[in-house]
């Protein structure tokens, strides 16, 4: 087959076949087709899109371009998670060690963050030592000993949908549903699961905006999984806010281990047991594996909540860290992780009701101080970052603290101050709070 009559017949609107698909994926991961044939084909998807057959068949195409993992002969039913990325989700430090904890192993495998939206890998890089880059033996080996993995993508794992990203994100093709869909589900398939729950997050702090774009993400999602033989369950969760209070890598890393001590923000520590809860259900650790009637997510819940209460799912989280590598000195004290030189209170300007707190704006002003990175390969500063004490919805007093700024640089200080307030608006009429989940997609 030749590129050339694969991008023509995308372009003008065919349905490209099992065959075709495998080829051109094939051939671009071999470097047989060029960036631009590459390119050109991806601007047709973006125009004409994809077919359900077509989307499944591009992200088994694309999982299989590499080695696919099978965890089974050390985990019988592998689960995994998969958030679409927003302001303060630190949820997988706190989700994958209470799963664990609870019976279930769980190897993931998370990524750096790129603008406003913060990665895992960045955050666990606050731990003095702790190692993201793992071999498939070293990551084998530790869900084998200990049950958890935490770590990068392997370059062995999905090398097409590297390829294929690394273009959408300099040819504007980055936004187009069934490469989004296939980009994600791809990786999770290579990576060995066979239940996935997705954080699918939508709002002002999320890269789909409305309710209808993330259930169309959800759903592609869901189809993709169901086509492949995975069981699928997505959650619709709300980025119009952070989520918690922290945003900024060793300011996330502190808060989930006060979560996981059972303290930290009401928001966050139900979104994690949320999460969790229909990890646990997928794998049959719940009483009942009915989700329809409830009582599974209600047994699920307790478990996780037990974990919180006697210490099994920090204990969890601690043995990770120290089988990665990581100081666990800094686990135990989290004082001892990077610290930013200066600490500022921004206050309420004015008395009301806090109507908006653009997670976007969070994130940004995040990004100023240097917690996050424009492009690929940027440095991080892991001490940097906001601390937001309110929430959407509640009432503030004039020069009651707003934000609490940690910093390395007066100026980058100064910056981020400014782009915090211009994230609030304001009422002076109550405000109903943001849900913290909008919808579930099975």
């Amino acid at each position: 087959m030749r590129a050339v009559d694969i991008i023509i017949k995308k372009r003008d609107g065919g349905e490209l076949s099992k065959d075709e698909i495998e080829a051109f994926i094939q051939g671009y991961t071999r470097g047989d087709i060029p960036d631009y044939q590459a390119a050109a084909w991806l601007m047709a998807v973006y125009f004409r899109g994809m077919s359900r057959r077509e989307t499944t068949d591009l992200t088994l195409a694309m999982a299989h371009s590499g080695q696919v993992l099978d965890l089974s002969s050390i985990v019988p039913f592998a689960v995994d998670k998969h958030s679409t990325g927003g302001v303060g989700d630190k949820t997988t430090l706190v989700v994958e060690p209470l799963v664990v904890a609870c019976g279930q192993p769980m190897a993931k495998m998370s990524g750096r963050g790129l603008g406003f939206s913060g990665g895992t890998l960045d955050k666990l890089e606050s731990i003095r030592g702790y190692r993201v880059d793992l071999s498939i033996e070293e990551f084998l080996h530790n869900l084998r000993t200990h049950g958890i993995v935490l770590c990068g993508q392997s370059a062995d794992l999905a090398p097409a949908d590297g390829k294929l990203y690394a273009l959408r994100d300099v040819t504007g093709t980055v936004p187009s549903l069934p490469l989004i869909a296939s980009s994600i589900m791809s990786k999770k398939i290579a990576a060995g699961a066979n239940a996935i729950v997705l954080d699918v997050k939508v709002g002002l702090g999320a890269f789909m905006p409305t309710l209808d774009d993330a259930l169309r993400l959800a759903e592609t999602m869901v189809d993709i999984g169901r086509d492949a033989g995975r069981q699928v369950v997505a959650l619709i969760s709300d980025m119009n806010q952070p989520l918690g209070e922290a945003v900024g890598n060793a300011l996330e890393v502190r808060e989930a281990i006060e979560t996981l001590h059972g303290r930290g923000p009401a928001d966050f520590r139900e979104h994690c047991l949320v999460i969790a809860s229909h990890l646990l259900v997928l794998a049959g650790r719940a009483a009942d594996s009915s989700l329809r009637s409830g009582q599974a997510l209600n047994a699920a819940r307790a478990q996780l909540e037990a974990a919180l209460a006697d210490g099994r799912g920090y204990a969890k989280f601690r043995e990770l860290v120290a089988a990665q590598g990581g100081d666990v000195i800094q686990v135990d004290d989290p004082n001892n992780l990077p610290r930013a030189l200066l600490v500022r209170q921004v206050s309420a300007p004015r008395a009301g009701f806090l109507a908006t707190i653009n997670a976007a704006e969070v994130g940004r002003a995040a990004l100023e101080l240097g917690a996050g990175r424009t492009k690929k390969g940027d440095p991080i500063d892991h001490a940097v970052g906001v601390l937001v004490h309110h929430k959407v919805g509640d009432h503030v007093e004039a020069g009651q603290p707003l934000f609490t700024i940690h910093a390395n640089d007066p100026a980058r200080l100064a910056a981020a101050q400014d782009r915090l307030l211009q994230a609030i608006t304001w009422s002076d009429t109550p405000v109903p709070p943001l849900p913290l989940f909008y919808r579930m997609v099975t």
